[in-house]
Protein backbone atom coordinates (compact mmCIF):
# COMPACT_ATOMS: atom_id res chain seq x y z
CA UNK A 1 0.00 0.00 0.00
CA UNK A 2 1.32 3.42 -0.92
CA UNK A 3 1.27 5.51 2.25
CA UNK A 4 0.01 9.09 2.13
CA UNK A 5 0.65 12.01 4.44
CA UNK A 6 -2.82 11.49 5.84
CA UNK A 7 -1.91 7.95 6.76
CA UNK A 8 1.30 9.26 8.28
CA UNK A 9 -0.75 11.64 10.45
CA UNK A 10 1.34 14.53 9.14
CA UNK A 11 0.12 17.38 6.95
CA UNK A 12 1.15 17.14 3.30
CA UNK A 13 2.83 20.54 3.42
CA UNK A 14 4.96 19.40 6.34
CA UNK A 15 6.03 16.24 4.57
CA UNK A 16 7.10 18.11 1.47
CA UNK A 17 8.58 21.15 3.16
CA UNK A 18 11.65 19.43 4.57
CA UNK A 19 12.98 18.56 1.13
CA UNK A 20 15.28 21.12 -0.48
CA UNK A 21 15.68 20.99 -4.24
CA UNK A 22 19.36 21.13 -5.11
CA UNK A 23 19.19 20.38 -8.83
CA UNK A 24 16.70 18.66 -11.11
CA UNK A 25 16.43 17.52 -14.71
CA UNK A 26 13.77 16.34 -17.09
CA UNK A 27 16.59 14.57 -18.91
CA UNK A 28 20.31 15.03 -18.40
CA UNK A 29 22.48 17.27 -20.56
CA UNK A 30 26.28 17.50 -20.91
CA UNK A 31 28.78 20.22 -21.72
CA UNK A 32 30.07 18.59 -24.89
CA UNK A 33 33.35 19.75 -26.39
CA UNK A 34 33.30 21.00 -29.97
CA UNK A 35 33.95 18.53 -32.78
CA UNK A 36 33.13 15.45 -30.74
CA UNK A 37 31.31 12.23 -31.56
CA UNK A 38 29.98 12.00 -28.01
CA UNK A 39 27.18 14.46 -28.70
CA UNK A 40 25.98 12.59 -31.78
CA UNK A 41 25.76 9.30 -29.88
CA UNK A 42 23.97 10.80 -26.85
CA UNK A 43 20.61 9.23 -25.96
CA UNK A 44 19.26 11.09 -22.93
CA UNK A 45 16.35 8.67 -22.55
CA UNK A 46 18.95 5.98 -21.71
CA UNK A 47 21.06 8.11 -19.37
CA UNK A 48 20.22 8.03 -15.67
CA UNK A 49 22.25 8.73 -12.53
CA UNK A 50 22.87 6.06 -9.89
CA UNK A 51 25.78 7.49 -7.86
CA UNK A 52 26.32 10.65 -5.81
CA UNK A 53 29.14 11.97 -3.66
CA UNK A 54 29.12 15.36 -1.97
CA UNK A 55 32.33 17.38 -2.08
CA UNK A 56 33.01 20.76 -0.53
CA UNK A 57 32.68 22.69 -3.78
CA UNK A 58 31.31 20.11 -6.22
CA UNK A 59 28.90 17.23 -6.51
CA UNK A 60 30.16 14.08 -8.20
CA UNK A 61 27.65 11.90 -10.05
CA UNK A 62 27.81 8.55 -11.86
CA UNK A 63 25.72 7.44 -14.84
CA UNK A 64 26.42 3.78 -15.71
CA UNK A 65 26.06 2.58 -19.27
CA UNK A 66 22.87 0.63 -18.68
CA UNK A 67 21.93 1.02 -22.35
CA UNK A 68 23.61 2.64 -25.37
CA UNK A 69 23.96 6.41 -25.59
CA UNK A 70 25.58 7.42 -22.28
CA UNK A 71 28.29 9.95 -23.22
CA UNK A 72 30.17 10.24 -19.88
CA UNK A 73 29.79 7.77 -17.05
CA UNK A 74 31.11 10.28 -14.47
CA UNK A 75 30.50 13.99 -14.15
CA UNK A 76 30.57 16.94 -11.77
CA UNK A 77 28.28 19.81 -10.83
CA UNK A 78 29.28 22.99 -9.01
CA UNK A 79 27.72 23.37 -5.56
CA UNK A 80 27.17 27.03 -6.44
CA UNK A 81 24.55 26.01 -8.99
CA UNK A 82 21.25 27.84 -8.31
CA UNK A 83 18.80 25.71 -6.34
CA UNK A 84 16.29 23.87 -8.51
CA UNK A 85 18.17 24.53 -11.74
CA UNK A 86 19.12 21.96 -14.39
CA UNK A 87 22.88 22.33 -14.90
CA UNK A 88 24.80 20.71 -17.72
CA UNK A 89 27.14 17.98 -16.53
CA UNK A 90 30.89 18.36 -16.83
CA UNK A 91 32.65 15.11 -17.74
CA UNK A 92 35.00 13.90 -15.00
CA UNK A 93 37.94 14.21 -15.09
CA UNK A 94 37.69 15.13 -18.80
CA UNK A 95 36.25 13.73 -22.03
CA UNK A 96 39.35 11.70 -22.88
CA UNK A 97 38.32 9.20 -20.18
CA UNK A 98 34.93 8.45 -21.77
CA UNK A 99 35.63 7.02 -25.22
CA UNK A 100 33.49 3.98 -24.36
CA UNK A 101 30.59 6.30 -25.16
CA UNK A 102 31.66 6.29 -28.81
CA UNK A 103 32.48 2.59 -28.98
CA UNK A 104 36.22 2.85 -28.27
CA UNK A 105 37.02 0.57 -25.34
CA UNK A 106 40.23 1.66 -23.69
CA UNK A 107 40.43 -0.24 -20.41
CA UNK A 108 42.55 2.53 -18.90
CA UNK A 109 39.56 4.85 -19.21
CA UNK A 110 36.15 4.76 -17.55
CA UNK A 111 33.70 2.20 -18.91
CA UNK A 112 30.64 2.16 -16.64
CA UNK A 113 30.53 3.59 -13.11
CA UNK A 114 27.65 3.02 -10.69
CA UNK A 115 28.98 4.69 -7.55
CA UNK A 116 31.85 6.74 -6.15
CA UNK A 117 33.01 7.51 -2.63
CA UNK A 118 35.39 10.07 -1.12
CA UNK A 119 37.87 9.41 1.71
CA UNK A 120 39.44 11.47 4.50
CA UNK A 121 42.33 12.47 2.23
CA UNK A 122 40.00 14.29 -0.17
CA UNK A 123 40.34 11.56 -2.75
CA UNK A 124 37.56 10.05 -4.84
CA UNK A 125 37.38 6.27 -5.26
CA UNK A 126 35.72 5.43 -8.57
CA UNK A 127 34.42 1.87 -9.00
CA UNK A 128 34.30 0.92 -12.68
CA UNK A 129 32.23 -2.20 -13.45
CA UNK A 130 33.70 -2.65 -16.95
CA UNK A 131 30.25 -3.70 -18.26
CA UNK A 132 28.35 -2.05 -21.11
CA UNK A 133 24.60 -2.25 -21.78
CA UNK A 134 24.06 -4.10 -18.51
CA UNK A 135 20.25 -4.11 -18.66
CA UNK A 136 19.72 -5.65 -22.09
CA UNK A 137 22.93 -7.33 -23.30
CA UNK A 138 25.48 -7.30 -20.44
CA UNK A 139 28.71 -6.93 -22.40
CA UNK A 140 31.91 -7.09 -20.36
CA UNK A 141 34.44 -5.06 -22.31
CA UNK A 142 37.05 -4.57 -19.54
CA UNK A 143 37.84 -6.07 -16.14
CA UNK A 144 36.42 -4.14 -13.17
CA UNK A 145 38.78 -1.72 -11.43
CA UNK A 146 38.99 1.14 -8.94
CA UNK A 147 40.67 4.43 -9.75
CA UNK A 148 41.55 6.91 -6.99
CA UNK A 149 41.43 10.57 -8.04
CA UNK A 150 42.56 13.70 -6.24
CA UNK A 151 39.30 15.63 -5.78
CA UNK A 152 41.05 19.01 -6.07
CA UNK A 153 43.22 18.43 -9.14
CA UNK A 154 41.00 15.70 -10.66
CA UNK A 155 44.15 13.75 -11.51
CA UNK A 156 44.36 9.96 -11.07
CA UNK A 157 46.57 8.82 -8.21
CA UNK A 158 46.24 5.06 -8.27
CA UNK A 159 44.57 2.23 -10.20
CA UNK A 160 43.47 -0.95 -8.38
CA UNK A 161 42.75 -4.07 -10.39
CA UNK A 162 41.09 -7.17 -9.00
CA UNK A 163 42.49 -10.71 -9.27
CA UNK A 164 40.79 -12.73 -12.01
CA UNK A 165 39.61 -15.38 -9.55
CA UNK A 166 37.41 -12.82 -7.77
CA UNK A 167 35.49 -11.82 -10.90
CA UNK A 168 32.68 -14.04 -12.17
CA UNK A 169 31.45 -13.98 -15.80
CA UNK A 170 28.34 -12.05 -14.69
CA UNK A 171 29.97 -9.93 -11.97
CA UNK A 172 28.63 -6.40 -11.71
CA UNK A 173 30.49 -4.25 -9.15
CA UNK A 174 28.03 -1.55 -8.14
CA UNK A 175 28.75 -0.03 -4.71
CA UNK A 176 31.57 0.52 -2.23
CA UNK A 177 32.22 1.48 1.38
CA UNK A 178 35.57 2.91 2.52
CA UNK A 179 36.54 1.87 6.05
CA UNK A 180 39.32 4.08 7.41
CA UNK A 181 38.92 3.18 11.07
CA UNK A 182 42.19 1.22 11.12
CA UNK A 183 44.08 3.76 9.02
CA UNK A 184 47.50 5.03 9.98
CA UNK A 185 49.23 8.02 8.45
CA UNK A 186 48.92 6.51 4.96
CA UNK A 187 45.90 7.47 2.89
CA UNK A 188 45.97 4.04 1.24
CA UNK A 189 45.68 2.21 4.56
CA UNK A 190 41.95 1.49 4.32
CA UNK A 191 39.59 -1.39 3.72
CA UNK A 192 37.05 -1.16 0.90
CA UNK A 193 33.90 -3.30 0.82
CA UNK A 194 32.40 -3.76 -2.65
CA UNK A 195 29.05 -5.21 -3.72
CA UNK A 196 28.78 -7.64 -6.63
CA UNK A 197 25.12 -7.39 -7.55
CA UNK A 198 24.69 -9.83 -10.43
CA UNK A 199 27.00 -12.58 -9.09
CA UNK A 200 25.96 -11.88 -5.51
CA UNK A 201 28.82 -11.46 -3.09
CA UNK A 202 31.13 -8.93 -1.50
CA UNK A 203 34.73 -8.12 -2.42
CA UNK A 204 36.97 -6.97 0.42
CA UNK A 205 40.02 -4.93 -0.56
CA UNK A 206 42.87 -4.31 1.90
CA UNK A 207 44.65 -1.13 0.83
CA UNK A 208 47.56 -1.69 3.19
CA UNK A 209 48.54 -5.04 1.66
CA UNK A 210 47.01 -4.45 -1.79
CA UNK A 211 45.16 -7.74 -1.43
CA UNK A 212 41.52 -8.67 -2.05
CA UNK A 213 39.18 -11.59 -1.41
CA UNK A 214 35.56 -12.56 -1.96
CA UNK A 215 32.81 -13.61 0.44
CA UNK A 216 29.37 -14.95 -0.46
CA UNK A 217 26.25 -15.74 1.54
CA UNK A 218 22.60 -16.52 0.83
CA UNK A 219 21.64 -13.15 2.36
CA UNK A 220 23.34 -11.41 -0.57
CA UNK A 221 21.06 -13.03 -3.16
CA UNK A 222 17.77 -11.61 -4.43
CA UNK A 223 14.49 -12.97 -3.13
CA UNK A 224 12.15 -13.92 -6.02
CA UNK A 225 9.17 -12.98 -3.88
CA UNK A 226 10.39 -9.36 -3.92
CA UNK A 227 11.50 -9.07 -7.55
CA UNK A 228 8.44 -7.03 -8.54
CA UNK A 229 8.42 -3.33 -7.63
CA UNK A 230 5.51 -0.90 -7.42
CA UNK A 231 6.20 2.84 -7.58
CA UNK A 232 3.14 4.98 -8.13
CA UNK A 233 1.32 3.54 -11.13
CA UNK A 234 4.41 1.75 -12.44
CA UNK A 235 5.42 -1.85 -11.90
CA UNK A 236 8.56 -3.60 -13.08
CA UNK A 237 10.62 -6.68 -12.29
CA UNK A 238 14.34 -6.89 -11.53
CA UNK A 239 16.26 -9.68 -9.78
CA UNK A 240 19.14 -7.67 -8.32
CA UNK A 241 21.23 -8.98 -5.44
CA UNK A 242 23.33 -7.07 -2.92
CA UNK A 243 23.68 -3.39 -3.78
CA UNK A 244 22.77 -1.14 -0.81
CA UNK A 245 25.68 -0.64 1.62
CA UNK A 246 25.98 1.34 4.86
CA UNK A 247 28.79 1.52 7.41
CA UNK A 248 28.77 2.09 11.17
CA UNK A 249 32.36 2.72 12.35
CA UNK A 250 31.25 2.85 16.00
CA UNK A 251 29.70 -0.59 15.89
CA UNK A 252 32.17 -2.02 13.40
CA UNK A 253 29.33 -3.13 11.10
CA UNK A 254 28.57 -3.06 7.43
CA UNK A 255 24.85 -3.02 6.65
CA UNK A 256 23.84 -4.45 3.30
CA UNK A 257 20.71 -5.28 1.34
CA UNK A 258 19.87 -6.83 -2.01
CA UNK A 259 17.47 -4.77 -4.09
CA UNK A 260 14.99 -7.65 -4.35
CA UNK A 261 14.21 -8.09 -0.66
CA UNK A 262 12.47 -6.44 2.25
CA UNK A 263 15.38 -7.25 4.57
CA UNK A 264 18.55 -5.53 5.73
CA UNK A 265 21.50 -7.51 7.06
CA UNK A 266 24.77 -6.75 8.81
CA UNK A 267 28.21 -8.28 9.12
CA UNK A 268 31.04 -7.19 11.38
CA UNK A 269 34.05 -5.51 9.84
CA UNK A 270 36.26 -7.82 11.91
CA UNK A 271 34.82 -10.78 10.02
CA UNK A 272 35.31 -9.03 6.68
CA UNK A 273 38.91 -8.13 7.47
CA UNK A 274 40.00 -11.63 8.54
CA UNK A 275 40.71 -12.64 4.99
CA UNK A 276 39.12 -15.25 2.73
CA UNK A 277 36.72 -17.44 4.76
CA UNK A 278 37.71 -21.06 5.17
CA UNK A 279 35.69 -23.70 3.36
CA UNK A 280 32.49 -24.31 5.31
CA UNK A 281 33.08 -21.34 7.62
CA UNK A 282 29.85 -19.76 8.84
CA UNK A 283 29.85 -16.00 8.35
CA UNK A 284 28.42 -13.90 11.21
CA UNK A 285 25.71 -12.32 9.08
CA UNK A 286 22.66 -11.10 10.99
CA UNK A 287 19.21 -10.05 9.97
CA UNK A 288 18.69 -6.65 11.57
CA UNK A 289 15.38 -5.47 10.14
CA UNK A 290 12.57 -5.69 7.61
CA UNK A 291 11.38 -2.75 5.55
CA UNK A 292 7.88 -2.00 4.35
CA UNK A 293 9.07 -2.49 0.75
CA UNK A 294 12.26 -2.91 -1.22
CA UNK A 295 14.91 -0.22 -1.08
CA UNK A 296 18.23 0.69 -2.62
CA UNK A 297 20.06 3.58 -0.97
CA UNK A 298 21.12 3.20 2.67
CA UNK A 299 23.43 5.33 4.80
CA UNK A 300 24.52 5.65 8.44
CA UNK A 301 25.09 8.69 10.64
CA UNK A 302 28.43 7.70 12.25
CA UNK A 303 27.71 9.76 15.38
CA UNK A 304 24.28 8.41 16.31
CA UNK A 305 24.40 5.13 14.32
CA UNK A 306 21.04 6.04 12.77
CA UNK A 307 20.27 4.35 9.44
CA UNK A 308 18.71 6.40 6.64
CA UNK A 309 16.89 4.57 3.86
CA UNK A 310 14.09 4.91 1.33
CA UNK A 311 11.36 2.27 0.90
CA UNK A 312 10.55 2.42 -2.81
CA UNK A 313 6.80 1.89 -2.72
CA UNK A 314 6.30 4.48 0.05
CA UNK A 315 8.33 7.19 -1.78
CA UNK A 316 9.77 8.40 1.51
CA UNK A 317 13.05 8.98 3.32
CA UNK A 318 13.00 7.38 6.75
CA UNK A 319 15.39 6.75 9.61
CA UNK A 320 15.78 3.93 12.10
CA UNK A 321 18.22 3.65 14.96
CA UNK A 322 18.94 -0.03 15.67
CA UNK A 323 20.23 0.83 19.16
CA UNK A 324 17.25 2.86 20.43
CA UNK A 325 14.70 1.42 17.95
CA UNK A 326 13.59 4.99 17.17
CA UNK A 327 11.79 5.38 13.83
CA UNK A 328 11.07 8.57 11.96
CA UNK A 329 9.80 9.58 8.53
CA UNK A 330 11.99 12.50 7.46
CA UNK A 331 10.27 13.23 4.17
CA UNK A 332 7.42 11.89 2.08
CA UNK A 333 6.73 12.92 -1.50
CA UNK A 334 5.06 10.65 -4.08
CA UNK A 335 6.50 12.69 -6.94
CA UNK A 336 9.99 13.82 -5.93
CA UNK A 337 11.01 10.68 -4.00
CA UNK A 338 10.44 8.09 -6.69
CA UNK A 339 13.30 5.55 -6.65
CA UNK A 340 16.02 6.87 -4.36
CA UNK A 341 19.17 5.40 -5.91
CA UNK A 342 21.30 7.04 -3.22
CA UNK A 343 20.57 8.15 0.34
CA UNK A 344 23.67 9.79 1.78
CA UNK A 345 24.61 11.20 5.17
CA UNK A 346 26.94 14.02 4.11
CA UNK A 347 29.89 14.87 6.34
CA UNK A 348 30.92 17.63 3.93
CA UNK A 349 27.52 19.25 4.41
CA UNK A 350 27.26 19.31 8.19
CA UNK A 351 25.43 16.00 8.48
CA UNK A 352 22.61 16.73 6.05
CA UNK A 353 20.86 13.79 4.43
CA UNK A 354 20.98 13.86 0.64
CA UNK A 355 18.96 11.81 -1.83
CA UNK A 356 19.40 11.10 -5.52
CA UNK A 357 16.02 10.16 -7.00
CA UNK A 358 15.65 9.11 -10.61
CA UNK A 359 12.30 7.60 -11.60
CA UNK A 360 14.45 4.67 -12.68
CA UNK A 361 11.33 2.59 -13.28
CA UNK A 362 10.39 4.83 -16.21
CA UNK A 363 13.86 4.61 -17.74
CA UNK A 364 13.75 0.84 -17.28
CA UNK A 365 10.30 0.52 -18.87
CA UNK A 366 11.20 2.99 -21.66
CA UNK A 367 8.31 5.28 -20.66
CA UNK A 368 10.35 8.25 -19.50
CA UNK A 369 9.01 11.60 -20.71
CA UNK A 370 11.11 14.66 -21.51
CA UNK A 371 8.16 16.81 -20.39
CA UNK A 372 8.47 15.75 -16.74
CA UNK A 373 11.13 16.16 -14.08
CA UNK A 374 12.69 12.71 -13.69
CA UNK A 375 16.01 13.15 -11.90
CA UNK A 376 16.56 15.13 -8.71
CA UNK A 377 19.20 15.73 -6.08
CA UNK A 378 17.51 16.67 -2.80
CA UNK A 379 18.64 17.56 0.70
CA UNK A 380 17.20 17.31 4.20
CA UNK A 381 18.92 19.61 6.69
CA UNK A 382 20.15 18.05 9.96
CA UNK A 383 17.84 20.26 12.02
CA UNK A 384 14.71 18.89 10.37
CA UNK A 385 11.62 19.49 12.56
CA UNK A 386 10.77 16.77 15.03
CA UNK A 387 7.30 15.31 14.55
CA UNK A 388 4.81 15.90 17.34
CA UNK A 389 3.09 12.66 16.37
CA UNK A 390 5.15 9.49 15.93
CA UNK A 391 4.75 8.49 12.25
CA UNK A 392 4.06 5.00 11.05
CA UNK A 393 7.10 2.78 11.02
CA UNK A 394 8.57 1.64 7.76
CA UNK A 395 11.11 -0.59 9.50
CA UNK A 396 10.63 -3.48 11.92
CA UNK A 397 13.61 -4.57 13.95
CA UNK A 398 14.22 -8.23 14.74
CA UNK A 399 16.20 -10.10 17.35
CA UNK A 400 19.66 -8.60 16.89
CA UNK A 401 21.34 -11.80 18.06
CA UNK A 402 19.66 -14.04 15.52
CA UNK A 403 21.95 -15.34 12.81
CA UNK A 404 20.24 -15.42 9.43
Amino acid sequence: MVLTCGVLLVLASSCQGVLQEIVQWNLLSYNFPSNTAHKGNFRPENTVLTGLDIGYDRLFVAAPRLRPGVPATMATISRNTPAGSSPVLEAFPDWSWHDAGIGQFNCSGLISVYRIRSDRCNRLWVLDSGVMDSIDNFMRVCPPKMIIFDMKTMQPLRVIRFPDELVRPNSLFTNLIIDETQSTASCDDAFVYISDTAAPGMIVYDGKTDNAWRITHAAMYPDPDFSRYTIGEDQFELMDGIVGLGFSPNQGKVYFQPLATDRTFSISTAALQRGPPAEGEELPIRLVGRKSSQGLGISVDPFSDTLFYSPLTETAIASWNPITNHHEVLAYDPDRLQFAAEVRWAEKDGGSVWALTTRFQKFFLRTVSSDEINIRILRILPDYPQRAIQPLRYYRNVNATAVY
